[in-house]
């Protein structure tokens, strides 16, 4: 693995030269965020299209290192440009819910006609190496996911280097497992994404000169979403489901709190709040660097576990998982997550 470390350093440096000139070209089609309600965490009006400088790096670092692309890289690549035109449109202009959702289904649409789709699960109550196979159900759960995950990174996009350090940290465990699987392909993709995030992150961690926006996180959250398919989803590892849940564990979780949230206290989903996981910890008494250290850390310790999880396999494996989702739970419904919160009327 360490002689392909040589990638993601590349696609840090790429990221890292070109964030300048997306500051530029921010402020040259209007993309900037301009605190208006108490849910902002800056207090001076930011560019928001860094988005732009991760996808860039990520499409030179593949055809770079990984050309020529097979069917399911192009596929990714494709659905990811489709996401990044519906991030850069609602970063400069603004679309609805309903608009985002379609470019969405559009690009997952795209994944699993190059072949990204979850065909069977691993059966770890029957014999070792058994699967259940999905049939047709196999198309829609794909779908959901792929719509569900690329909506989570943007769901705990609220601070600055929170999602982008997350997503590197998450990244880096997916490249690890993926290796360990033997999935040389996917683990190089995960490496290029953690270069992409980490060459961004000095701009983007507190203060942030520079937002990644709906074109960064829906981004990520597409590309998280359809390389846990190939990488990890499609094995016949016994613990296959749970282990991108365990590494995604921070995104995937601070957004199903908010649905039940939201739910119980009769709120749209696409309504914004401050009842997402960092705006708990902030309420402690944290500082917002404080908060974002105190999540990096969490996700380092949910990767390794979910790297302990991946290498004990089985149902001893799936039982680890088990104790870290009902963990996970209790911890949230201690810190107020299931609690109705402050609201306003824009949209997340």
């Amino acid at each position: 693995m360490l002689s392909y470390l040589k990638i993601g350093v590349f696609a840090a440096a790429v990221s890292f030269l070109i964030t300048p000139i997306v500051k530029i070209i921010s402020h040259k089609v209007g993309a900037i965020d301009v605190p208006k309600d108490d849910r902002r965490m800056h207090t001076k009006p930011t560019p928001r299209l860094g988005g732009l400088a991760i996808y860039f790096s990520i499409l030179l670092s593949m055809v770079v290192f990984m050309w020529p692309l097979s069917k399911e890289l192009q596929a990714i690549l494709l659905g990811g440009s489709v996401i990044v035109v519906s991030g850069y449109l609602d970063d400069t202009k603004g679309l609805t819910p309903s608009m985002k959702v379609l470019f969405q289904l559009i690009a997952a649409l795209i994944a699993v006609y190059g072949g990204i789709h979850v065909d069977t699960l691993s059966n770890f109550l029957g014999e070792k190496g058994s699967v259940i196979n999905l049939g047709f159900i196999s198309y829609p759960i794909t779908i959901l996911w792929i719509v569900g995950v690329t909506n989570a990174i943007n769901l705990i996009d609220g601070l600055d280097g929170l999602a982008d350090g997350i997503s590197a940290i998450a990244a880096i465990s997916l490249a690890i497992i993926s290796y360990m699987l033997g999935n040389v392909e996917i683990g190089m993709v995960c490496l290029i994404i953690a270069g992409a995030c980490i060459g961004f992150l000095p701009y983007n961690f507190n203060p942030a000169s520079i937002f990644m926006g709906d074109t960064g996180a829906l981004l990520l959250g597409y590309l998280f979403a359809v390389i846990t398919i190939e990488g990890v989803l499609k094995t016949a590892a016994t613990v296959a489901v749970v282990v991108p849940v365990i590494i995604l564990a921070v995104p995937i979780s601070d957004t199903l709190f908010a649905i039940v949230r939201r739910t119980l206290s009769g709120q749209s989903f696409a309504t914004a709040d401050k009842g997402h996981l960092h705006h708990r910890i902030l309420e402690m008494g944290f500082s917002t660097k404080q908060t974002v250290l105190i999540l990096y850390s969490l996700a380092i310790i949910l990767g390794i576990l979910a790297i302990l999880v991946s290498l004990i396999g089985g149902l001893l494996g799936n039982l680890l998982a088990l104790g870290i989702i009902i963990i996970i739970t209790m911890g949230a419904r201690r810190i107020g997550m299931f609690e109705p919160a402050h609201t306003n009327h824009e949209e997340e």
